[in-house]
C-alpha cells in the first residue's frame, strides 16, 4: 500500500472534525510523545496506539543519573527507558503514575480523570532490542494505575517482532529486524489493529485512495525556533469526503519514531552525512497502511516531522520527537512533557487548526 504524495506546499486546512474524537499512536521516540501528548492534552483524545514506548516522564524514574543536568537524562533515557541492565532499574509506573498526578494538579496537563473511558492499544515485539518488553509493560501498569478500563486495554507482547511497526508488505523488513527504516514485515497491517482497537468496527480499507496526501509548512507552528527540532513540512491525508465536507472527520496523529523522519539526516562527527543517506524518504507516510483505512472511514491522518539537530539549540542527531528534555529552555526545569512544551503545543496546534 503506497500512497502518492501532493508536490504543492498548502497551509494546513481546517474541517468539520468531531471534538474530543481525536487519537494518536507512535513507535519509539513518537510512541514516548504519544503518551505525553495523551496525557498533556487528554480532553482532545479517545485514544491512543503505543508501540515500543514508556510511560510518561520516563527519564524521571529515578534521580538524575549524571552531574551535569543536560547529560542527566539522556543517560536515564538510555539505561532506564530503553535497555534496563534489570528490571528493577527500568521505569517505575507507581512513580510515574503520581507524578502524572501532580502534574496535573499543578496544571501543566489535562485532568487525569479524561483518560478513564480512553482506549489503549500497546504492543511490544519480543525480539525488540532497542526498547526492552519490560520497559513497555510498564507502560501497560502505568495506564493501569491512572484507571483506563481493563476491556479498554489491550497489550500484545507474543509476536517476535523487531523494533518496528508491522505491514504485510513483502518489501519491507524480516519481522525480527532491529534497523532502520524500523518497518517490519509481519502478515498484517498494524495501523488497522490500532484504529480498530480505538474506534471500533471500521470499514475495510480501500484499494486506491480517493482523498490527497498534502505537504504542509509546519514551521507557523512552532515559529521556526531550531529548538524545535521540527522539520519545515509536514504531511496530512484528507479522505474525499471530508474535503468536500459532505462527512465528520476524526483525526489521527501517527508519529514516527528516530530516523523515520522525511528528511532524517545521518549525522557523523557533528555534520551531516548528505553521501551517505539512507532511502527511506517518506516510508512511514506512505506504506504503513494508515491512508487506506483513514480513506474509507472519514479519518483525517496527520504526520508531523521531527527533523534531526546537532547543535547549540537542539542535541537530537537521529530525528527523535523529545521525551528527554533536549527542547527544554532550561534543562534543570524540563517541561517536555507539558501542555506548553513547544513539540506538543506545535502538534496540538495542528490538530486545532484540523478542527480536532
Amino acid at each position: 500500500m503506497v500512497t502518492s504524495i501532493d508536490s504543492k506546499v498548502v497551509q494546513l486546512g481546517s474541517y468539520k472534525v468531531k471534538k474530543g474524537d481525536s487519537s494518536i499512536s507512535g513507535l519509539s521516540s513518537g510512541a514516548f510523545m504519544t503518551v505525553q501528548l495523551h496525557l498533556a492534552y487528554s480532553s482532545s483524545f479517545s485514544g491512543v496506539g503505543v508501540i515500543a514506548g514508556g510511560p510518561f516522564r520516563c527519564v524521571e524514574s529515578f534521580s538524575p543519573a549524571a552531574t551535569l543536568p543536560e547529560d542527566a537524562y539522556v543517560q536515564n533515557a538510555l539505561y532506564i527507558c530503553m535497555n534496563p541492565l534489570v528490571p528493577q532499574t527500568g521505569p517505575s509506573a507507581h512513580k510515574l503514575a503520581q507524578l502524572a498526578r501532580e502534574t496535573a494538579t499543578a496544571g501543566e496537563i489535562d485532568a487525569i480523570d479524561h483518560l478513564a473511558d480512553d482506549r489503549v492499544y500497546i504492543f511490544t515485539g519480543s525480539e525488540d532490542k532497542v526498547v526492552f518488553s519490560d520497559v513497555v509493560s510498564r507502560t501497560r501498569n502505568f495506564y493501569e494505575l491512572l484507571g483506563v478500563k481493563p476491556a479498554n486495554l489491550v497489550y500484545h507482547d507474543d509476536v517476535p517482532a523487531g523494533h518496528s511497526i508491522i505491514t504485510d508488505n513483502p518489501e519491507d523488513s524480516p519481522l525480527a529486524t532491529n534497523q532502520p527504516p524500523y518497518i517490519n514485515q509481519g502478515g498484517f497491517m498494524q495501523s488497522h489493529d490500532i484504529l480498530r482497537h480505538i474506534y471500533g468496527q471500521l470499514n475495510p480499507p480501500v484499494e486506491q485512495l480517493t482523498g490527497r496526501l498534502v505537504r504542509f509548512d509546519q514551521t507557523e507552528f512552532f515559529g521556526g525556533e531550531p529548538r524545535a527540532s521540527m522539520s519545515k513540512f509536514g504531511y496530512a491525508y484528507i479522505p474525499k469526503a471530508v474535503e468536500e465536507g459532505t462527512a465528520e472527520a476524526r483525526v489521527h496523529i501517527a508519529l514516527h519514531g528516530c530516523k523515520q523522519g522525511y528528511n532524517y539526516t545521518d549525522y557523523v562527527y557533528g555534520r551531516a552525512d548528505i553521501a551517505n543517506q539512507p532511502p527511506y524518504g517518506n516510508r512511514y507516510i506512505t506504506t504503513t497502511g494508515y491512508n487506506h483505512i483513514a480513506d474509507s472511514n472519514d479519518i483525517i491522518m496527520l504526520y508531523p516531522q521531527a527533523e534531526g539537530a546537532d547543535g547549540n539549540a537542539a542535541q537530537n542527531p537521529e530525528g527523535c520527537w523529545d521525551w528527554w528534555g533536549y527542547t527544554s529552555p532550561t534543562p534543570k526545569r524540563p517541561d517536555y512533557y507539558s501542555r506548553e512544551a513547544i513539540q506538543i503545543k506545535a502538534i496540538h496546534d495542528m490538530l486545532a487548526r484540523l478542527g480536532g
